[in-house]
């Protein structure tokens, strides 16, 4: 017998992006344990299966550095500095298990996540809250930082992925968030990693890379 297998092609879709004050009205109005989950996910763009599997041996309070050996998806380890905010919030978490957040399933916390998201939403009156799921902290964490550093290569190993196409979609949403009307640029085309690293240093901003040529723009 002869089979075809079927093709399917994937969308992608431009993922939401909430404001900072929506991610930190939901972190606040969760219950402790959500809360610090939360505050992990907006600091360092953990995938919310990375930080269920954290364990305290991960986590150096005295440096305020937390580290990722098992990532998923393929992506790279990672190693983060964190923000006193955090390290306390973690501290104060009770010790019952090897892992920070426990050895039961997401599905427990997700539950109670989505609970307080939908009473947060409610009592503030914003129903944009109940777009943000855990992989939205991610989304916002991403974008904030290119919009920071105009840096694609660091946003790249800040979230582990193994490609730029990866990243892409952030400098996209960044560039239509915060750039000006503006339409017009100066654009620079190099397949030096020299040139690229000057190129950024005054301004401009990685676009694509296409046959081995990177495409960088500033605005005029």
């Amino acid at each position: 017998m002869k089979w075809t297998p079927p093709k399917y092609t994937i969308t992608r879709k431009i993922p939401f992006v909430p404001t900072e004050q929506e991610i930190d009205d939901l972190i606040a109005g969760c219950p402790n344990t959500v809360a610090t989950f939360l505050q992990l996910l907006k600091e360092m763009a953990m995938r919310c299966g990375e930080a269920k599997r954290l364990m305290w041996i991960n986590i150096d309070f005295e440096k305020n550095i937390i580290t990722l050996n098992e990532p998923e998806k393929g992506s790279n380890p990672r190693m983060w500095k964190v923000s006193q905010k955090l390290t306390a919030m973690l501290n104060a978490l009770p010790r019952e298990s090897q892992n920070v957040f426990g050895n039961g399933p997401i599905t427990s916390m997700k539950t109670t996540f989505i609970k307080s998201r939908k009473r947060i939403a409610q009592k503030l009156q914003n129903p944009r809250l109940k777009q943000i799921s855990f992989h939205t902290f991610r989304h916002w964490k991403a974008t904030m930082l290119y919009h920071k550093t105009k840096d694609p290569y660091y946003v790249k190993d800040f979230l582990g992925h193994k490609s730029l196409k990866s990243t892409e979609i952030y400098i996209n949403i960044e560039r239509t968030v915060f750039e000006p009307s503006s339409d017009e640029f100066t654009v620079r085309v190099t397949d030096n990693a020299e040139d690229v690293k000057a190129l950024l240093e005054v301004g401009f901003e990685y676009v694509c890379q296409k046959d081995n040529l990177i495409f960088l723009r500033k605005r005029k």
